[in-house]
């Protein structure tokens, strides 16, 4: 087993390895298809789904292997409202019905009205779903996932290897597959 065999390759060879697991896997590509359904406004899978993935194939694990949940950010802020999240959190509950795992779906418009009462900590009013991946605890997990089909042409970011003028993010391995060209 070789799962560091990606390990100080290039960023295109890693940004293409990436691509190529993560569209082979079938929890991931059920998944994005059911999200594009959807039609959520400014929408990431993020995280967990796909770092696990990646590492349940580089290390030989089924799909699925060790993961909890699929965590959907999308951006909305035509409305702010708890009840407006819980209704997208409701219709999206319809369509991930029978999925194998679990799909958490958050706005990230709203996050900075309720996380200090749940983390005891102040959070920023975002101006989009990624730049919401610039507060991940933990920078190694970084990764997104958008809305373009796969199999469509996307730019790659890593933070500190490209800029943009809605979000930056500190030097760490951060991963968005994009619909947008920069």
């Amino acid at each position: 087993m070789d799962h560091l065999r990606y390990s100080g390759l290039s960023f295109e060879t890693q940004r293409t390895a990436f691509l190529d697991i993560v569209s082979a896997d079938p929890l991931i590509d059920e998944t994005l298809s059911r999200v594009r359904a959807l039609g959520l406004p400014d929408w990431l899978v993020v995280s967990g789904a796909l770092y696990n993935s990646v590492w349940n194939h580089l290390t030989a694990k089924p799909s699925g292997y060790g993961i909890r949940d699929v965590d959907l950010f999308y951006f909305d802020e035509s409305d702010l409202s708890y009840e407006a999240e819980d209704t997208v959190i409701r219709r999206a509950a319809k369509q991930f019905e029978g999925l194998t795992l679990s799909v958490e779906v958050r706005n990230q418009a709203r996050v900075h009205l309720w996380f200090e009462a749940r983390f005891g900590g102040s959070y920023p009013r975002l101006s989009s779903s990624a730049e919401a991946l610039s507060y991940f605890a933990s920078k190694t997990i970084r990764s997104a996932l958008d809305s373009a089909p796969m199999g469509n042409s996307r730019s790659w970011r890593r933070s500190g290897s490209t800029t943009s003028s809605r979000f930056a993010l500190p030097r760490t391995v951060h991963w968005i597959i994009s619909r947008r060209t920069r």
